[in-house]
Formats: structure tokens, sequence, C-alpha cells
């Protein structure tokens, strides 16, 4: 891990919906080769503010700065949005996979349109990350012929197709039936031995406590308390982090 340059860097930030403010001045630093584990309770603001780092979602405030590119400005040009979504990938909840394309053409699709590969270029690169992923015999089938845990190793590889300097993961594993979890974890764990930058917004505290750098807990818009995973996890100091640990699992060994 580089400690020394930031990944993300974001100081100020605000996101409103409406008259409902979601990022209440939120600042912080992720570092190249770190994985930051983003954990709260529903609707502190975890999903906006990893939104806001690929620029799903605008900023109303402050300033965000993505592998040295400044997104805060409120109209972006389209080559910067193309240049960052292509160096920032994002692996989402409900896999958002094509379901009228087998898995290779999910996999080659943005490789050709975005990243103006060819056919057998983008080929060589999708079966390169199926076989990472372990589903190199799923090519040729459809997204409904996949269970939930290979719907998200699919679109995994798919976002390591862009060859991406970051990767979000927003909840990945909430939509899997617990059986299917531990696949997608694994994929998980091998980029962070990888060094892949990570920034993952999860419920799975084994996964944030066993391979995460560092644990970022957020209440109603702020960071309410962030340390490595022991300190976190283990011995934390505020009580609604307390609170939140007792009520998410209360056989985690925290005192």
């Amino acid at each position: 891990m580089n400690s020394t340059t930031p990944a993300i860097a974001f100081e100020g930030v605000e996101k409103n919906f409406g008259s409902l403010k979601v990022l209440k001045g939120i600042s912080g630093e992720i570092y190249r080769g770190e994985v930051v584990a983003v954990i709260g309770s529903s609707g502190c603001g975890k999903s906006t503010l990893l939104r806001c780092f690929n620029r799903l979602e605008a900023i109303n405030g402050g300033r965000l700065v993505v592998n040295d590119i400044d997104i805060s400005r409120p109209n972006l040009n389209r080559n910067v949005l193309r240049q960052l979504r292509s160096q920032v990938g994002m692996v989402f909840q409900q896999f958002n996979l094509f379901p009228h394309l087998n898995v290779l053409d999910n996999l080659t699709l943005a490789q050709q349109k975005v990243l103006g590969k060819s056919k057998k270029e983008s080929a060589q690169l999708a079966a390169q990350y199926l076989e990472k992923v372990g589903l190199s015999e799923k090519a040729n089938v459809y997204p409904e012929q996949l269970s939930g845990g290979q719907k998200q190793r699919v679109a995994i590889a798919r976002s390591l197709c862009m060859n991406p300097q970051i990767m979000l993961f927003d909840e990945p594993t909430s939509a899997l039936d617990p059986e299917l979890v531990g696949e997608v974890l694994r994929v998980m764990q091998q980029l962070a031995a990888d060094g892949m930058t990570m920034i993952v917004v999860t419920h799975e505290m084994l996964f944030a406590r066993e391979v995460a750098n560092r644990v970022m807990f957020l209440h109603q818009g702020q960071i309410e308390e962030q340390g490595s995973p022991r300190e976190v996890l283990v011995s934390p100091r505020s009580d609604r982090l307390r609170t939140f640990l007792s009520r998410l699992n209360p056989d985690l060994d925290h005192q």
C-alpha cells in the first residue's frame, strides 16, 4: 500500500436530495492499494458516498478528487467522465448484467465501445478474467442461467476487463443467498491480495475484519469513527458504533 498517494481525496463533501442532506461535509482520504470497508446503518450515506466517487451522483459542495481527476465541478466534460469511469470500476448489489447478452458479450461490450478494443483482444481479456473468477466454462451462457453468486462474479470480471485502478463495491453480497456469499468474498479477497484499491460498502463484518486495512463507520452522513478493523470492530469507541455492531451481529467479538 502506498500511504503517501491518495487514490481518492474528499474534503467537505455535501450531497443533498432536495431538502434531505445525505452527506454533511464529509472529509477523508483513501490511499492506493488500500482496502476500506464502509459500514453503517441503512440511510447513513454509505452508498451515496460510493456513487459520488465515480460521479453517478454529483456532489453539492466540497471538493472530490479521484485518481487525480477533480470531479467536483457541476458540469464535467464528457471525455473526463469517460476517463474517470474507465479507471474506477463499480460492482452493484443487483449485478446489472445485460440479460440479452451472454457472459462473454457482457464482458466485451464496454471494452469495444469505451476502450476501442478489437473483438479478438476484448475476448482474450474476458477469458482471462473469467478464469480469475472461476467461471471459464460459463462464457456462452446467459445471466438467467447463473446463480446469484455466479452473476456477481461475472459482474466483477466485467469491471476488471476495463483495467480499473480503483474498484467500488456497493453491498456486493446483500442480494445473495447465504451459501453463495463466500464465493464472491473469495474473489474480492484475491483482488485485495493483488493490491487493488477497493472501497467496499458491506455488512459482512468478517470480511471487513479479515481483509480491510481500514474500516469507516458512517452515521447520518458523517464519519463517526474509523481506524483499523481491530480498533473499529473489536474495540469501538463510540456508543453508536457499539450499538450498531451489537445489532448487526450479537456474536461478534468486540468489547
